[in-house]
Order: C-alpha cells, then structure tokens, then sequence
C-alpha cells in the first residue's frame, strides 16, 4: 500500500494502526496523502516533545494519533494546529505545563466562541474557523486536536442527558502519567468545571445519562451521538463511575460551613442484607417541604464498601429522603438534621 511503502517503521506502526481501525466509508474517500500527514504528524510529535516521546505506545497511538473525534468531517487539520500551538508548547517543561498553554491560548488563537448560531452541531476543526463559533462538541474537537497536535494524548467526553434531564454536554479528557483528567475550551483547573455536580449524579444503570469518552479502537460500548441517534460507528469506554467518584471525592473534601454537615447514604434491599450484595443502586432525591434539595444515586453492590451517596444538607432542618419502593410508588423518609450528624442513614427497599 502506496501509505505503508512511504513510511519509515516508525510510521509504519503507526500506519497500520490507524488503518486496522479506520471506518470503512474512511477508508473508502480518504487518500493516501490525508493518512500519511496524520501519520508523520503525530510520529513527528513522539519524537519532539517529551511528555509524548515517554508515552505508552497504546496510548500514543490511540489518543494521539487519531484525526478525529466523532463524526465530524474529515479536516487534514493537524499541521495547521502544529503550526499554532508548537510554539506555546515549546519551552514547557512537563505535560502539564504544556496542557496549560494550549488551554489557555487556545481560544485567542482560533478565535472561535461558543454560539448556538453554529451551521452544526458537529462542526469540524476548520468549519468552527470559518464561522468563529462552536458549541461545546465543536469546541471540544478544536482542544482535542490542538492537543494531539503537540503530542498531549487527548479524548472527547460526555453526556447525552444529564439526570436533571437539562441536554447533553460534551467537554475533553487529557491523559497524565495513567490518569485521565476533564478540562475544557473555556478551561478551569484539571477535574475542575461547572459540570462535575452534574456528572457526580450521572445514573450508573441506565445509558443514557451515562458519561462516555470516544476511543478510536474498539471498546466496551459506542459512543452515542445526540444528532444521529442510530450511529453505533464511534467507539468508547463507559466512564460514568470516575465522574461519580470525582463529585463525591470533591463534595467530601470540601470545607463544611458551621451550619452544613456531610450525610452519607446507602440502599439495601431489606435489613437482612446489609453486606455489599445487597446494596440497590436508585435514585434519592432530598425535599425540604415542598422545595427538592438536591439527587443522587446510591451505590452499586459493586463498588467499594466505604462509598456512599452524600449529600451536604444544613444542620437543625428537617428533610425527606424519597426513593422508589417494590411496587414503583415513592417511599419517604424524614431525616432530622439535629439529631442526625455525621453517620451513615441506611435505607431499604422493602420496609
């Protein structure tokens, strides 16, 4: 093959990798030309930049390597964005340095905000330029691909329905020394956005509010698409569980006011099974008279036996827990906060 034959073993490797797993209408409307940049791109970035150079190749070649994230069109983007963001990323010493450059500059470079007046929702790299505006998918293929640009394993993220039912979300994970970490176009701190309460309340046991993150090789699942709801082309891993972890690691860590207090919560399915088999992953929802709290879900018999849904609620109130009982109608639970502090509230299915 014309691309395999002009390839040094390096890039052969990297070839043969792209190709193995590339979509057949790719593989069908894609030249040679297109394949060959990606591939000495991304060989070219191993090689130059340090944090990509000690990279494992799985990952390299899985979340550097690729020349997109979704279904958008097929843009030869990647030595433009070299050409952009090389430069910031020139004199930085580690991954998260150079993270930080591409994050913060990126939008100054391309000019590009979020409006919903976008021709797509799946705009592609050189489409959002054009037009200058992007929506959080848009955007998000734009930090993706300045991030493999420069060697810095990068992945799209989201949700196709928060629990709260308020839409879909997509946003960017970055790859560091084993860890996955979210960011954003309009970038916070590493595991830091406006989102994460959202994601910590994601509901483990159905798909649609799961978290996914997109893969270029095949994995557990696919990656469903809000605006085709019958693709089942983009791979991905189901990460909803680190997402919950992250919240209510974060809900845990934070600093409690004099008037709040943390309670934490399990489901059993009844007083006789109390040990991790027994646990029921359902939505609880907290009221305070008429006025809904706040939502979660309960563990999973699964997960670790030290985890538990929290809630940070104000001391000397008095609430209702609610959750589903056998027959489908609700169950209520009142919970005095004066009497009640820092403990485990047990609840079970059948009463």
């Amino acid at each position: 093959m014309t691309v395999l034959s002009n390839s040094s073993k390096q890039e052969k490797e990297a070839a043969a990798f792209l190709i193995s797993y590339m979509p057949e209408h790719d593989l069908k409307s894609l030249d040679a030309g297109f394949i060959l940049d990606q591939v000495k791109g991304a060989v070219g970035a191993r090689n130059e930049f340090p944090w990509c150079r000690e990279l494992p190749d799985s990952i390299f070649l899985n979340e550097v390597l690729p020349y997109y994230s979704l279904d958008e069109k097929r843009d030869n983007w990647r030595e433009d964005f070299y050409k952009r963001f090389s430069p910031m990323v020139s004199n930085c010493r580690n991954i998260y340095a150079a993270i930080d450059s591409v994050n913060l500059n990126i939008m100054a470079e391309l000019g590009v905000e979020y409006n919903t007046k976008r021709s797509t929702v799946n705009i592609s790299p050189f489409q959002a330029i054009e037009e200058q505006m992007a929506t959080c998918t848009g955007l998000s293929f734009l930090l993706v691909n300045a991030f493999r640009s420069v060697g810095i394993p990068a992945r799209i993220a989201g949700t196709p329905l928060w629990t709260n039912l308020r839409g879909n979300h997509s946003w960017v994970e970055v790859w560091i020394d084993g860890e996955w970490y979210f960011t954003e176009y309009y970038p916070d701190a590493l595991n830091k956005s406006w989102f994460l309460a959202d994601a910590g309340k994601a509901d483990p046991q159905k798909p649609v509010h799961w978290i996914y993150a997109a893969s270029y090789k095949p994995a557990q699942t696919h990656y469903p698409l809000v605006w085709d709801k019958d693709s089942r082309e983009i791979h991905a891993v189901n990460v909803t569980d680190r997402y919950i972890r992250l919240y209510q690691e974060q809900l845990a860590g934070s600093a409690v006011n004099e008037d709040e207090l943390i309670i934490d919560v399990v489901l059993y399915e009844d007083q006789d099974e109390q040990e991790s088999r027994g646990r029921i992953a359902e939505k609880v929802t907290v009221w305070e008279g008429e006025t809904q709290i706040d939502f979660g879900y309960t563990p999973l018999p699964t997960d670790d036996l030290n985890r538990f849904l929290k809630f940070r609620l104000k001391k000397d109130r008095i609430y209702r827990l609610e959750y589903s009982g056998p027959d489908g109608n609700p169950i209520y639970i009142e919970l005095n906060t004066t009497k009640e502090q820092k403990q485990v509230i047990k609840l079970y299915k059948r009463i």
